[in-house]
């Protein structure tokens, strides 16, 4: 039985920014993830928009934490070595008649405390975004909006607190929690751990941890989106994030270039009772498509390089779950968006909370900076030569698509918290994420994790146990 002060429950973006914040504290800490690497549910499909903050009701957790995150990137971007930019966004209004539901967002903005907010003229809105379709007669722009890669944020918190001590435990799901004197023990089918305090940042399942410890009870709707994923060739389309005015569903679909470089479309709002369901279907691909275009016009859909399919947890009042729902047990539940924008706000305030209650200090060694993998696209022709004539394997591209090599690789599968699957190593470099779609480089992805993690290539996973890719060797040998 492994005994910790503290244990989160999640490696999501909210458990992540949660062990990232705590581990600036005296006391030990671990995190327990289900699946078998960081950012592997909620955190991993979802529009990548960091929110300025205009839409949630005041007074709210969404709305308080939303502001807050925001304000908080630029400082951990920077912190994190992950890409951020602050791209803008427009609320375009399609109807004249809808044209006070403007106003009325606006004016919630600057209830949120939100900065950087005008109405635009429909001439206006055009004049910095050729593309808006001629239904738009209005819009909201949001200075102070951005987008962000959720893979390499929720990457960058989780090994900042892995690298100031904090301990992840893979492939250990919770099946239950009780309550003793020194806290709460911690059942996996692995192995028991206690903790003084647990935060439950389990993201679509957050409910059913919250409901082992506490008589009231939480229920959450898990709700389905299905986005489209454009070509870099399509990036350029837009220059904004283009939401269309809010329903009853939330924002709904988006058009909005990625810090990558592609643009994004979606996502649908479908409510499950299948928490694991995140299949992609002809119907909701095609709504996408269809809603995209009442916003923005001549949308290249040809371009086209993948869908996917995100899921997120509304809590039925509408707000997140932010308390100590019993003695030592904090949740974080129903963090659906503006998840991602509040989540460096969330780990902050679920941190104070249980330093004090711990009465914890503050560690004087902290170290906030952590740097992600070299990535050889970005540098300078100098820089890349120089990176190569240290070590040559900077020189041999593995990913044609997105222009990654195969050093990387290396780097992403022997780092802080080493990838060891193909969906691990995409994630870090980007490697099979480019036009192809994998098509080119995954066998070559795949050797590398086999030599570098010591597996037989029948071992080698897409990323969850049962995603294994070669399962038999046709000719020779006695190896795959």
């Amino acid at each position: 039985m492994k005994q910790y002060d503290m244990i989160v429950v999640g490696a999501g973006v909210i458990g992540s920014a949660a062990a990232r914040e705590l581990s600036r504290y005296q006391g030990s800490l671990a995190v327990l993830e289900k699946n078998s690497d960081v950012c592997e549910g909620t955190s991993k499909a979802n529009s990548a928009i960091i929110h300025a903050g205009f839409d949630a009701e005041p007074g709210t957790w969404k709305a308080k934490m939303n502001v807050q995150g925001n304000q908080m990137l630029d400082q951990l971007s920077e912190e994190l070595d992950i890409p951020f930019r602050r791209c803008g966004a427009l609320v375009v209004c399609l109807n004249e008649e809808d044209m006070p539901k403007l106003e009325e967002l606006y004016q919630r903005g600057l209830k949120n405390g939100v900065e950087g907010l005008s109405l635009l003229s429909r001439e206006e809105a055009v004049k910095r975004e050729p593309n808006l379709t001629d239904q738009v007669c209005g819009a909201l722009l949001a200075e102070t909006s951005g987008i962000v890669c959720p893979f390499e944020m929720t990457l960058g918190l989780a090994e900042s607190a892995a690298i100031n001590g904090a301990k992840f435990y893979f492939e250990t799901p919770v099946t239950s929690l009780e309550k003793i004197e020194e806290g709460w023990l911690i059942h996996t089918p692995k192995e028991d751990f206690t903790a003084k305090t647990v935060v439950n940042a389990a993201g679509v399942h957050s409910d059913e941890l919250h409901n082992m410890v506490s008589e009231k009870k939480l229920k959450l709707a898990v709700r389905k989106g299905e986005y489209c994923l454009l070509d870099k060739a399509a990036g350029s389309h837009v220059r904004h994030t283009v939401f269309q005015l809010p329903g009853k569903y939330g924002k709904g679909v988006l058009v909005s270039p990625t810090v990558h470089g592609n643009l994004l479309l979606g996502p649908t709002a479908v409510d499950l009772e299948d928490r694991e369901n995140v299949q992609t279907t002809a119907g909701g691909l095609a709504e996408v498509l269809e809603k995209s275009a009442l916003g923005v016009k001549n949308i290249p859909t040809r371009q086209v390089i993948t869908s996917f399919t995100g899921l997120r947890a509304h809590e039925l009042g509408d707000d997140f779950v932010l308390e100590e729902a019993a003695e030592g047990f904090f949740d974080a539940a129903g963090i659906e968006s503006p998840g991602l924008s509040s989540a460096p706000a969330i780990g902050k305030y679920l941190a104070e909370k249980i330093a004090e209650k711990l009465g914890l200090e503050k560690k004087t060694d902290f170290n906030p900076i952590r740097k992600g993998t070299p990535r050889l696209r970005e540098m300078s022709r100098e820089k890349r030569k120089e990176m190569i004539s240290r070590n040559p394997s900077y020189g041999n591209i593995i990913c044609r698509c997105e222009e990654i090599s195969e050093g990387e690789i290396l780097d992403a599968i022997h780092g802080v918290l080493g990838a060891k699957t193909l969906d691990g190593v995409k994630r870090r470099t980007r490697a099979g994420m480019g036009r192809c779609q994998s098509g080119f480089c995954s066998p070559r992805v795949m050797d590398l994790l086999s030599k570098e993690l010591s597996l037989d290539l029948r071992e080698i996973r897409k990323n969850q146990k049962g995603s294994e890719i070669v399962l038999e060797r046709t000719r020779g040998g006695e190896k795959a």
